[in-house]
Order: structure tokens, then C-alpha cells, then sequence
């Protein structure tokens, strides 16, 4: 793209062409999140084995997220997006083709460097101030939201009408076409500077899992990347054990669920889109982190006492705010806390978290579901919860204290 990549006007078409991609590719994973299970069945593939290929899914997610950060430090946006695309380019295209059980397994391996949404935070990232960071990484919340909407309304559609395999070719060509759009619009380098190696260290340490245990020893970073993780894993817990909640404890059917995540998407698009930018321009980081906190206390208490689907829907919208809040505060003060030239590593390390979540928590979740109910997941997450706040209260007090001195 010919322009001068220090100009605002420049920047900003960056970032929308960024958002654009983002929900282009959040819309077609999602497509095949809606059909791939009646593809599994339609395969022969019981309940235990989709459990494992979705366990396949979330291990190669996991591992390939802090490779890909690193990558796109090293190489650029350009290139880590262009990566990314055409991982999921292999993947439809696997997919697509995909006649039984076996295919269906080897059409996860592409999925190690699907990562478009860290490749465009990383982007973002690059291209704000420190100030302006949390605003922008919660617009690419709101995509995402657009995304699971899209994708999930979309891929049933077409494959009510026109068969299981048309959302996976729909998915390819965007995908296909999601790569030329990179190689048009998104710049070879967006870091200010690129601080550093030579080029052969630098490709050597793309795979050193070393470096990225480094940037975890930054001062404050290993603290904020724990209370990252716990923060949003009682509720991942409770989501990934929903589909079952859905039908069991609330007694839906599977056009009635689908529109109750419809309607978690939408609320997260008016918590990403009309509450957390305004927030963050008005009140600090280390503030709205206790905000989330005290907020998942309420969602807590409402899981425990839960019993409608009325219920979760008015619970759904607190759920929805300190998932959003919490997620895009901790990633805005980790990618402060460590070198500009650092930051697509960083992001990467937080991109481990989800497919951590689920990885292990699938296990944890069918536990507490069939031994306690409901309701444990609602005292797991106040236990969790008030843990951090008591953490969080107690480290901005010595902080405030040290200032006095």
C-alpha cells in the first residue's frame, strides 16, 4: 500500500482493514463450530471422540499461539496474518473433503497457527499509544461478537439448505480472499521500531519457548497473567459445560439454544461497542480490573441461585462485562508492561488461555455438573473471585502506600 505509514489517516485504515478481517475470520470459524458436530455424527463419531478432537483442537491452539506471537514480532503482521489465513485456507479445504473420521482429525492440525484474532491484536497493538489501547482492543471485541453472530446464524442456514459441506466452501473462498486482502492492506512492519537480533537469532528464537518464559519475568506481568487466567476460568468452565445445561437443566431444544447464544453474542457487542471504550477513557486500568472482579462476584451469586432461562439472561449480561472488561484490560496492561518490540509474543502467551480453558476444563466442568449442579459453578467462581479482589485490594493499597512514603 502506497502511503506514509507514520500518518493518523493511515493508521486508522490499517486498524478498520484489521477489524474487517477479524470479523471476516471469527464469522467462518464459527461457521464450522455450527455444522461441525452434525458432521461428526454424520461421520460415525460418538460423543467421547468429538470430546477428543475438540481436546486435539484446543492442545494444537495452545502450542501454536505463543510460536505465532513470536513470529509476528520477528516477521511482521503481513506475514503472521498470511500465515493464518492460510492455515485456515488448509483447514476448509480439509474439511471440505472430509469423509471420514481420520480426515476429520488431520483437518485440526492447520488449526496450530489459526490466529487471526491475537495476529490482529497484535496489530492493533502496535498501532496505538498506551492510552488509546484498551478503547481499540475492545473494538476488536466487538467483532469478534459480529462474528459469532454472523458465522453461527450463517453456517446453520446454509447447511440447512444446501448441505453440512457449503459453509466449509464459503469459509475457504473468504479465507482465500481474507489472504489477498493482507497482502494489499496490512503493512510489512507496524512496530515503531524493530529493536534487536540478528536475523538468524531472531528465526531461531521463533520456537524458543525460553524467551517467551522470559518476558513472564517482567515486573508485575506473572501476577497480571495469573489473575488473567483465573479471572475468566470459572465462567469458561460453566460456558463449556452450557450446551449440556442448555438441554438438561433448562429443557431447550436446538433451535431455542441457538438463539440464546445469539443473544450472547449481541450482548457483547453492546458491552464491547457502548460500555468498555467509555470506560476505559474514563478510569484506570488497575481500577476497572477491580471492577470486573467485584462484577463476576455478582455473576457468581447468580449461577448458585439460577433455575430459568430467564434467569441466565439477566445474568448473561453481567457474565458478558467482566469477561470483556477483565480480558481487555489484562491484555492492554501486559502489553505495556514489556517491550514494544515484545508485545505479538506477549499477546501470544495470552492467547495459551482459552485453549487452555479448553483443554482442562471440560474434565473439571463434567465433575462439578455430576456431582453438584448448577449451582457449584456459581460458588466456584465466587470462591475464585473474592480471592482476587482480596489479592487486588491488597496490592493497590501497598502501592498507594509505597507513594505516600
Amino acid at each position: 500500500m502506497a502511503a506514509d505509514p507514520g500518518t493518523s489517516k493511515y493508521r486508522d485504515q490499517v486498524i478498520r482493514v484489521t477489524y474487517l478481517l477479524t470479523a471476516i475470520d471469527v464469522s467462518c470459524l464459527f461457521m464450522q463450530f455450527a455444522v461441525t458436530p452434525y458432521l461428526a455424527r454424520n461421520l460415525g463419531l460418538d460423543t467421547v471422540g468429538f470430546g477428543y478432537l475438540q481436546t486435539v483442537f484446543g492442545i494444537l491452539q495452545l502450542v501454536g499461539s505463543p510460536v505465532f506471537g513470536r513470529f509476528s514480532d520477528q516477521y511482521g503482521p503481513r506475514a503472521a496474518l498470511t500465515l493464518s489465513f492460510l492455515s485456515a485456507s488448509t483447514y476448509y479445504l480439509i474439511l471440505a473433503f472430509t469423509t471420514n473420521i481420520p480426515f476429520l482429525f488431520l483437518s485440526r492440525l492447520p488449526s496450530v497457527f489459526m490466529q487471526g484474532l491475537p495476529g490482529a491484536q497484535m496489530i492493533v497493538t502496535d498501532l496505538t499509544t498506551a492510552e488509546e489501547r484498551a478503547g481499540s482492543l475492545g473494538k476488536l471485541g466487538l467483532c469478534f461478537g459480529i462474528g459469532i453472530i454472523v458465522g453461527s446464524s450463517l453456517g446453520g442456514y446454509l447447511a440447512t439448505r444446501f448441505g453440512l459441506y457449503t459453509p466449509t466452501l464459503i469459509a475457504l473462498a473468504a479465507s482465500l480472499v481474507s489472504c489477498v486482502i493482507v497482502m494489499f492492506y496490512i503493512p510489512a512492519r507496524t512496530k515503531a521500531k524493530q529493536e534487536g537480533r540478528a536475523p538468524e537469532q531472531r528465526k531461531r528464537s521463533v520456537f524458543n519457548f525460553a524467551e517467551l518464559f522470559r518476558l513472564l519475568q517482567f515486573p508485575g506481568v506473572m501476577a497480571i497473567f495469573i489473575i488473567k487466567v483465573l479471572s475468566g476460568f470459572p465462567i469458561g468452565v460453566f460456558m463449556l459445560m452450557f450446551p449440556i445445561v442448555s438441554v438438561d437443566f433448562f429443557s431447550l431444544n436446538a433451535a431455542t439454544a441457538g438463539y440464546l447464544m445469539s443473544y450472547f453474542g449481541i450482548l457483547q457487542l453492546v458491552v464491547q461497542g457502548f460500555m468498555v471504550g467509555r470506560l476505559t477513557s474514563r478510569l484506570s486500568d488497575d481500577t476497572l480490573l477491580l471492577l470486573s472482579v467485584a462484577v463476576s462476584i455478582v455473576v457468581g451469586l447468580g449461577l448458585t441461585i439460577m433455575t430459568t432461562v430467564f434467569h441466565f439472561c439477566v445474568i448473561a449480561l453481567p457474565m458478558v462485562f467482566t469477561l470483556c472488561l477483565s480480558g481487555v484490560i489484562t491484555d492492554s496492561i501486559l502489553t505495556k508492561a514489556v517491550p514494544p518490540s515484545e508485545t505479538g509474543a506477549m499477546l501470544g502467551i495470552c492467547a495459551t488461555i482459552q485453549p487452555l480453558t479448553r483443554t482442562i476444563g471440560p474434565t473439571i466442568a463434567g465433575y462439578l455438573y455430576k456431582h453438584y449442579g448448577v449451582p457449584s459453578f456459581g460458588l466456584f467462581n465466587i470462591v475464585v473471585s473474592l480471592l482476587l479482589l482480596m489479592y487486588l485490594v491488597n496490592s493497590q493499597t501497598k502501592r498507594n502506600a509505597g507513594k505516600n512514603k
